[in-house]
């Protein structure tokens, strides 16, 4: 296993143009510094056919680019060309795939190598082993823990000889369904959706009845209103085991956002200057960290 902390940038959660989603690969590949780059819908099977055809090139200027491309699975597997999409993803064996749903482990060999997405339950160090035993070799684990589960797991994971990593950026997905919500705020069926979700593409804002900030909607997916921000917050993640941080796709300038988390790990700045210049950079945003404080989501303690 390395000693230099890695950098993933998550599979992109939200309905993006195709031309959007080619031009955003391409700067990741040129320009961000990032270590591996998950690619794939894990939200809705519906978005998938707008950019798969442009798939293959993104994994081919990736990996010139010197960066690991691991296959995303879907989060929730309900139908018949669901099943044959993970189905097509086993397929690829000169790529790791991501897992976000257990079902995809019946496409996958034993001992084949995979990773775990945050999307997966893992809870105690019994689910970890038997993810390890099954081929995981990297487990993002769910950004819902606080600082002392992740220590306990990220040990565990040493010892079965697999990465631990953590949801360290980007709105934290809290749930997914069978239902879309943004196609019945807009009284529309799900069948008929119309693809509503792409006019809001980093997630439509949910507000309580008092006109606060709540929750966020993207299509079947329920995320967090807030912004987790771990910048703070890398020093004891190290020291607590952790290898691995996961950037989560989103509107703005995400090769600055890397190249802050980058100079954080590399001790080139420390989290509270990096912080300050995140902030600056998403003028309006509201982060939090309060699952790593074992306080409620959206709550942002400074370290």
């Amino acid at each position: 296993m390395t000693t230099r902390p890695t950098l993933t940038l998550g599979s992109l959660l939200f309905n993006w143009s195709a031309d959007q989603w080619g031009d955003f690969y391409a700067r990741v590949a040129d320009e961000a510094s990032v270590d591996r780059v998950c690619l794939g819908e894990v939200v809705c099977s519906k978005r998938l056919p707008f950019y798969a055809d442009r798939i293959p090139d993104a994994i081919e200027r990736l990996q010139r680019a010197g960066k690991e491309v691991i296959l995303s699975s879907l989060a929730l597997v309900t139908l018949k060309r669901e099943r044959q999409m993970c189905a097509d993803l086993a397929v690829h064996d000169n790529l790791e795939v991501e897992v976000n749903d257990l079902t995809m482990l019946f496409h996958l060999d034993r001992g084949r190598p995979f990773t775990v997405g945050p999307l997966i339950n893992v809870y105690n160090e019994g689910t970890l082993a038997w993810l390890a035993q099954r081929g995981a070799t990297r487990i993002c684990l769910p950004p819902e823990l606080p600082l002392a589960s992740i220590e306990t797991l990220s040990r565990a994971a040493v010892v079965e000889g697999i990465e631990p990593e953590v949801w360290a950026f980007g709105r934290v997905p809290l749930a997914i369904s069978g239902r879309c919500y943004h196609a019945r705020v807009h009284g529309l069926a799900k069948d008929n959706c119309q693809f509503v979700c792409g006019e809001d593409p980093d997630g439509l804002e949910v507000d309580t009845l008092d006109g606060e900030a709540f929750l966020a909607v993207n299509g079947v997916q329920t995320l967090s209103s807030t912004c987790c921000n771990l910048l703070e917050n890398i020093g004891q993640l190290v020291s607590a085991g952790v290898t691995s941080f996961r950037l989560s796709p989103h509107g703005g300038n995400m090769v600055a956002v890397a190249e802050l988390f980058r100079r954080v790990l590399d001790g080139q700045v420390d989290g509270q200057e990096a912080e300050h210049a995140l902030a600056a950079l998403l003028p309006g945003t509201a982060f939090s960290n309060g699952f790593l404080k074992g306080s409620y989501g959206a709550a942002y303690e400074r370290a």
